[in-house]
């Protein structure tokens, strides 16, 4: 009679790694024990099941039809297994901080800041995981993520670091150029570069009252660093995100032809379970990020007060 219990875990693990290997020999040297003891644990396994699950042929290990089915059937439960147990030890790890960001916001803004972080806490490391989705990167083997929305998540503890508004920025190349940008009605000899969709350049042109034929052409660019690089680059003129923009224009490879803004109701925030707040791997990073913030002013929480703001 078949038995309705499960097989023991030692027999499942030494079928699940001579299945891989197709050899007792080099199963028993993965998990260190001698080739008799794996031959008895794959014999246990068979009378369990009252299947045979191996055949040799020509000196060679095979499976059986139903050891191959059962293989394919139990091989990716002892890969969640083992990363499921990964998760679980990094978690636990001291010092040890899984952040989820946009990838775009970490090249542009964590990043260039991470070492005043790691001189203060040495002893933390931190792991960055990057990630594009707005709202639903706080996942079991993340710590901390940075959401872009409305501010208001179940179960979440979000404080705004980085309030958006949207400004054309340019190459200085376009400003020397036959065609150069002198004032908004240039913008109908240049190139629009869009990120991801069209609808903020309309939403832009929208808001300073002028109609445009150029708004539906020019390159679409899934990706924020993307349009940054071709603007640039001097391949047109983007209208991107004020902290993404910032190192570029302090650097002097991008500019800002207009004054006029976009400004966003949505923003950046940083974002941990409620019940995690304090935890002692959460908190410092959590509380650098915010001082980091404060400590920058006003050019980063909320749109300078030389532009001209228009809402979005």
């Amino acid at each position: 009679m078949v038995s309705k219990r499960l097989p023991p875990l030692n027999a499942l693990k030494a079928f699940e790694v001579s299945a891989r290997l197709l050899s007792f020999t080099k199963a028993a040297n993965e998990l260190f024990v001698t080739q008799a003891a794996v031959s008895h644990q794959i014999k246990l396994l068979e009378n369990h099941l009252g299947l045979k699950l191996f055949m040799r042929k020509n000196r060679t290990l095979l499976l059986t039809e139903e050891g191959q089915s059962y293989y394919l059937d139990i091989k990716d439960i002892f890969q969640s297994l083992q990363e499921s147990t990964q998760r679980l030890l990094a978690k636990g790890a001291k010092g040890t901080i899984t952040v989820c960001i946009q990838a775009s916001l970490a090249i542009q803004w964590l990043v260039p800041r991470l070492s005043e972080f790691n001189k203060l806490h040495p002893d933390v490391e931190v792991r960055i995981k990057a990630d594009d989705r707005d709202d639903d990167t706080l996942t079991d083997d993340v710590d901390i993520a940075f959401y872009y929305g409305h501010g208001h998540w179940p179960g979440i503890i979000a404080d705004k670091i980085i309030s958006e508004y949207l400004q054309p920025v340019c190459s200085p190349l376009l400003l020397t150029a036959d065609n150069a940008i002198v004032d908004i009605s240039s913008l109908q000899q240049q190139t629009l570069l869009h990120d991801t969709s069209r609808s903020d350049w309309k939403r832009w042109y929208k808001s300073v009252g002028i109609k445009s034929n150029k708004v539906d052409h020019g390159p679409i660019f899934s990706h924020s660093a993307m349009v940054l690089q071709a603007a640039i680059h001097g391949q047109g003129i983007a209208l991107v995100n004020n902290i993404l923009a910032k190192p570029e224009i302090d650097a002097g490879r991008l500019l800002v032809p207009f004054n006029k803004v976009l400004v966003n109701q949505d923003g950046f925030y940083i974002a941990c379970r409620d019940n995690q707040l304090d935890m002692a791997r959460i908190a410092p990073f959590r509380d650098w990020v915010l001082a980091t913030v404060q400590n920058e002013g006003d050019d980063i929480l909320d749109a300078d007060d030389s532009h001209d703001k228009m809402q979005g």
